[in-house]
């Protein structure tokens, strides 16, 4: 019997990546991509210059990130600061407004779901 499946496989490249909301982003999985509206993954770069500051985000989807480079801090709006630097993991519910704020160049792996 024949499964159907979908498998990608990505490479951490910037010079893959493309412009994002703010930064830049190199997709592993497009939104969409496999038939899996809701999912999608890549590597987010990021440096303190590139954003105007403090970012107020409320989550479009679940997403768990883990920071391969750099430092951030997320606050979210109804708990405890945290400060992620490279090697830590997180994960954040859809719907949870948070305050992201870069404070060095950052390079993030992200899963949305």
């Amino acid at each position: 019997m024949a499964t159907d499946h979908f498998t990608i496989a990505g490479t951490l490249d910037r010079a893959a990546a493309e412009p994002f909301e703010v930064g830049t982003v190199q997709w592993i999985r497009r939104p969409g991509e496999g038939g899996r509206d809701d999912l999608s993954a890549g590597y987010w770069f990021i440096s303190p210059d590139e954003t105007p500051g403090p970012l107020e985000v409320t989550g479009h989807a679940d997403e768990t990130v883990h920071i391969l480079e750099g430092r951030v801090r997320i606050e979210p709006r109804n708990g405890d600061a945290l400060e992620l630097r490279a090697g830590d993991s997180a994960s954040i519910n859809k719907g949870v407004t948070a305050t992201w704020t870069v404070l060095e160049p950052t390079v993030e792996f992200f899963v949305y779901s």
